[in-house]
């Protein structure tokens, strides 16, 4: 089965998604459709697509395509895939998957009723070493289910192509958002930690401005939050989300009742941490040989997966691609259960309501 593909929304996301496409092959791009038709125009110059329009609704009728990706700013996320869903196309959403759980519940629910695959773009979900972490979990490496789950994502305020256009604009989109700043990028970070949660979860949230965001003439917009969880079995999970932190911390660490794993998203690499006991002073010597072993081994890896075109910037992302059309193909489970993209939006809609209305 060969998909046809269409993308709206044609801004810089939408050239790594045709990239990925190209990697994985098999494919046609039939369409791009941007209601800024200059942007859909320059996008099809690039990559050689003639198919531009400026109207989802006109795309959809004159391409038909099998599935649409779509990586507009997330307001128009719910509208567009209802519009995708309902003429039959499968449908890929950039995260944040909805700007609402309501809204999620509801794609959900539609494509499940029209018998098609939807999925949210959370691509860090499949690097390297977060395939590696989840074979690992499968086989019971942790001795049982997560006691406890730590999920780390950074962002550096130095990257004034984004950071200006929203600090200079009350209208931008990114602050228009329920969670501004945090809305537009913290679901990759809380989406590690719903795979492991129940679908009950106690939430505590606080949210600050950091002193660099308020020399850049911040306003009210908030870079600094820290989120504690705990499911209805007792497992408990703590979200940190920092421009201040340096080096910035992207990992994810995963606790079991026999042994744990450490994901670092920054350098791909994940490390076993195992529950022996050394006697006497090899406590001090064997743990730290054995993880230098281990980080050599992890910079081993990563060469060879560089060198055979396995590792690279948008890997996560071209595997998640990969697995969802794969689940159309074959009409197989989706990469990412619904049950994780609905617990990540609930999740998120309780943080910023807290944040925005903090307890005295």
């Amino acid at each position: 089965m060969t998909l046809r593909l269409a993308i709206i929304g044609c801004g810089k996301i939408a050239d790594q998604h045709l990239l990925a496409f190209r990697r994985i092959g098999g494919g046609e791009v039939v369409a791009l459709c941007d209601r800024e038709l200059l942007m859909a125009n320059q996008l099809g110059d690039r990559f050689g697509i003639t198919a531009c329009f400026a109207d989802a609704a006109e795309m959809l009728r004159t391409t038909k395509p099998d599935v649409v990706h779509i990586t507009t700013p997330p307001q128009g996320h719910f509208t567009l895939a209802k519009l995708c869903l309902e003429a039959g196309a499968h449908v890929y959403l950039e995260k944040p998957f909805t700007v609402t759980a309501a809204e999620a519940e509801e794609l959900i629910s539609l494509a499940e009723n029209k018998k098609l695959k939807i999925t949210a773009g959370h691509n860090y979900q499949f690097t390297l070493e977060m395939l590696e972490m989840r074979r690992l979990v499968a086989q019971d490496f942790l001795g049982g289910k997560a006691v406890h789950v730590e999920s780390h994502w950074p962002y550096d305020l130095s990257d004034a192509s984004y950071v200006g256009p929203i600090l200079g604009s009350k209208t931008h989109w990114v602050r228009q958002l329920p969670g501004q700043l945090f809305h537009n990028l913290i679901s990759h970070g809380i989406a590690k930690l719903a795979e492991f949660l129940g679908d009950e979860v106690k939430i505590t949230a606080h949210a600050h401005q950091s002193p660099r965001l308020h020399s850049l003439n911040g306003q009210e917009v908030q870079d600094e939050l820290r989120v504690l969880l705990r499911d209805e079995n007792g497992t408990t999970a703590t979200f940190c989300f920092s421009t201040q932190i340096k080096p910035g911390q992207n990992f994810l660490r995963i606790c079991g009742p026999k042994n744990s794993l450490f994901v670092d998203n920054s350098s791909g690499t994940l490390l076993r941490l195992e529950n022996k006991s050394y006697k006497s002073y090899l406590t001090f010597f064997v743990p730290p040989l054995k993880l230098a072993r281990q980080h050599f081994h992890n910079a081993r890896i990563n060469v060879f997966n560089f060198l055979n075109g396995k590792l690279h910037q948008d890997s996560g992302m071209k595997e998640l691609i990969e697995q969802f059309h794969r689940s159309i193909k074959t009409q197989g489970a989706p990469p990412i259960p619904y049950r994780e993209i609905i617990l990540t939006a609930r999740i998120m809609d309780e943080i910023f309501a807290q944040i925005k209305n903090p307890a005295k």
